[in-house]
């Protein structure tokens, strides 16, 4: 079998290692915003596979986080969230195809990078954190630690904390565990869980049968619809988009991957990310990208090709096609806490890159980058540390 698929135990438990990015997101558009589940597993299906084949290495499908995060808060509607996903693919389509983003990319010093990776990293890990400890928006929306469990405490300890732990040391145990893959292990451990103590909700309802995604579920967004994703989600999330979705992936993938990633330039992610998003738009679906964390994910929990992306892409699809809308049941049987495990473990691969630099002006932009996330957004971070590093090229600062 050639090196450009494989298919074992490692790309299985490598292909659900960035389930704790992907879910979460998916779960809240679908309760709050009422995307359709069907549109969004099938359209993550089809691209997870799609961008396999075509790059020939493992290639992350993430949700558009500041879109989705907005969405969810706000409890926007389907038609504006999917007028922001055809959007962003013209605005992608326009950079990519004139040749903008390479030029953009070549002139992004390499500490700018990794403070976008190290940000994205440590953001992984705190949100990790929040899934285990019943904290996140999402979580906070549906009044639970773990909404889809019935037992919320075992004595005085939060289950989603029981989980967490024991979930995190047999991570830690099986982390470089070939014959039985963390990823995998954890995975199927959250699901036997989710089987043995979960509410089940809406398993009397679900029919296995064949479903085909509707064609423009929610109708053609109005022109209020456009506008309003215009200014209060596509330009938000555009920086962020180019920071870590193109750039800072591009160039993990090739450290990563080597010359096998050499389909992976900012040109055509960017042209992929167009491809996704449309796709995602005529069937109903999430904004979605690429991504440095989504990609360390992938990576840390045993992904080495794009085997990984047909596996995960068919069990999305197989779900879709199977399940139709019922498919977000079988997410429910997931414990947020495993999934806080995996945010955990993917973040802190991602956030281990800063380690290749050494000099103190290339540290304090990465760092300030990261202090700059947390104070605002990456989107701001990663403006103003191509300033600052642009600044500190100056034989006269000193740091």
């Amino acid at each position: 079998m050639s090196q450009r698929y494989q298919f074992n135990r490692l790309e299985l438990s490598g292909s659900l290692g960035d389930l704790g990015t992907l879910l979460p997101i998916a779960m809240g558009m679908i309760l709050i915003n009422g995307l359709d589940p069907l549109g969004v597993f099938f359209s993550i299906g089809v691209f997870y596979i799609l961008t396999g084949v075509y790059f020939g290495v493992t290639v992350p499908v993430q949700p558009m986080k500041v879109i989705g995060a907005y969405a969810i808060a706000a409890s926007l509607s389907a038609t504006e969230i999917q007028a922001s996903g055809i959007l962003i693919a013209f605005f992608l389509l326009v950079i990519g195809t004139t040749g903008a983003i390479t030029l953009i990319g070549k002139y992004i010093p390499k500490e700018v990078v990794r403070g976008i990776q190290m940000s994205t990293g440590v953001l992984l890990m705190v949100q990790g954190v929040r899934l285990m400890m019943g904290t996140s928006q999402f979580q906070l929306l549906r009044q639970a630690a773990e909404p889809y469990l019935i037992i919320q405490t075992l004595g005085p300890a939060p289950i989603g904390i029981i989980i967490g732990v024991c979930g995190g040391l047999a991570t830690l145990l099986l982390l470089e565990n070939k014959t039985l893959p963390a990823g995998l292990c954890v995975i199927l451990g959250g699901l036997a869980i989710g089987l043995l103590i979960g509410s089940h909700e809406g398993f009397d309802k679900m029919k296995i049968g064949i479903w085909l995604p509707t064609l423009l579920p929610f109708g053609w967004p109005e022109r209020a619809d456009f506008t309003f994703a215009l200014l209060a989600l596509v330009l938000p999330q555009t920086p962020m988009t180019l920071g870590n979705a193109v750039i800072a992936y591009s160039d993990l993938s090739t450290e990563y991957y080597g010359r096998a990633s050499k389909k992976v330039t900012y040109r055509s992610v960017c042209i992929s990310m167009v491809i996704g998003n449309i796709i995602s738009f005529l069937f109903g679906g999430m904004p979605l990208c690429h991504g440095a964390g989504g990609l360390a994910a992938h990576y840390r929990f045993g992904a080495r090709s794009a085997g990984s992306n047909i596996i995960i892409g068919v069990i999305f699809l197989v779900l879709a096609l199977l399940l139709g809308s019922s498919v977000i049941m079988i997410a429910y049987l997931i414990p947020m806490a495993i999934l806080g495990i995996l945010l955990i473990f993917a973040g802190s691969q991602l956030a281990l890159t800063v380690l290749d630099i050494w000099n103190r002006k290339q540290l304090f932009v990465a760092f300030m980058m990261l202090g700059i996330t947390f104070a605002s957004n990456l989107a701001f971070a990663f403006m103003v540390g191509v300033l600052l590093a642009y600044i500190l090229k100056s034989e006269s600062m000193k740091i």
